[in-house]
């Protein structure tokens, strides 16, 4: 469980901005961000979805491809230029909160073409309380994401914290007891004190093992807190995703 929610605290006196780290080069699908999907730039999917939620204040695209930053200004995105050195969206997202002020940055990774109000109006729940530095999402893991390393697994304690994410099955059925599976949604909240200590901290041996940048707060004792939405999504990453995508967006469908 996430701590209680601070009544005295109201949607109205938080400032809440997204932040979209986006990037040209993609290794498994190249150009990913404007690559075409159901007649629109990939980036551009994940944006209007993002702008759909009424609790932002902003959203903007954090860039280090000038030919992202000049797409958004044609299409009248918010867009800012980042630097080219960063290796995670975190660090591009915290590279704006040191030019935007805000109570809580959500990062939502430019793949996330189905991206919901829902999803971040549960996170800015979770991040209401002023002692939660970073949270995240899960939902029910299908089947074929179980064993599935591109689908990333998270458990949590009994107060909803993460004990830990994995690309691995967690946890083990040793026993054939039939465990809850959840799968990570890789949407999160941040303070900007969490964002301060991310980039102060190297590279954790976690981190660099499974390639989730979210086990650097875990590994230097920062909790995330983790809530539970029903809605799934699909980060694109393969030619696989881009025809699932495809195929719920054609079919005018939003839930996974």
């Amino acid at each position: 469980m996430v701590p209680d929610k601070d009544p005295c605290e109201t949607e109205q006196q938080m400032r809440v901005i997204a932040v979209i780290p986006a990037r040209l080069a993609s290794t498994r699908l190249p150009r990913k961000m404007l690559r075409e999907i159901a007649g629109e730039p990939l980036l551009a999917l994940t944006y209007q979805a993002v702008r759909r939620c009424p609790q932002l204040d902003e959203v903007v695209v954090a860039t280090d491809s000038d030919e992202i930053f000049q797409f958004c200004q044609r299409r009248g995105f918010s867009a800012r230029m980042t630097s080219p050195n960063h290796r995670s969206g975190t660090e591009r997202t915290h590279e704006i909160s040191t030019v935007i002020a805000a109570d809580i940055y959500i990062d939502v990774q430019g793949d996330e073409p189905l991206t919901r109000p829902e999803h971040i109006a549960t996170l800015i729940d979770v991040m209401r309380p002023e002692e939660v530095e970073v949270g995240t999402l899960k939902t029910p893991a299908a089947e074929h994401d179980i064993t599935n390393p591109g689908a990333v697994k998270v458990v949590t304690d009994a107060q909803g914290r993460a004990l830990y994410f994995s690309r691995a099955t967690i946890p083990f059925d040793r026993d054939g007891a039939h465990p809850p599976y959840y799968k990570h949604l890789g949407i999160y909240g941040h303070r900007k004190q969490a964002l301060d200590k991310f980039v102060r901290w190297p590279e954790s041996p976690l981190e660099r093992s499974e390639r989730l940048e979210q086990l650097r707060f875990l590994e230097n004792g920062v909790p995330i807190y983790v809530a539970k939405t029903v809605f799934d999504t699909i980060g694109v990453d393969t030619e696989e995703d881009v025809r699932r995508v495809e195929e719920i967006l054609r079919g005018g469908l939003r839930r996974v």
